[in-house]
């Protein structure tokens, strides 16, 4: 996992050092740390949330690892799956 805040001291450099990640497919979902939520990179209710709350994953399966619940968002089927099996 990587937190947001830990790429950089300026926007700017979080910016390029984000984009490098995500060119080199070294990141591939994002979350919130706070909410213990994950999705896609694109997701808009992801790109709302505060920098100092945000953090990136290499897989779906750390996410899910780490104990992040898939986004209702970006990610409706696997949000099911999941809502589905905290029932059972």
């Amino acid at each position: 996992m990587i937190k947001h805040i830990e790429l950089g001291d300026i926007a700017f450099t979080r910016s390029r050092k984000l984009k490098q990640l995500l060119d080199t497919k070294q990141i591939r979902f994002g979350g919130n740390a706070r909410l213990k939520i994950y999705g896609t990179i694109n997701c808009q209710s992801g790109k709302r949330m505060k920098p100092e709350n945000r953090v990136f994953f290499t897989s779906e399966a750390e996410a899910v690892g780490l104990g992040y619940r898939p986004c209702g968002h970006c990610m409706v089927q696997e949000y099911r799956r999941w809502k589905n099996s905290q029932h059972n």
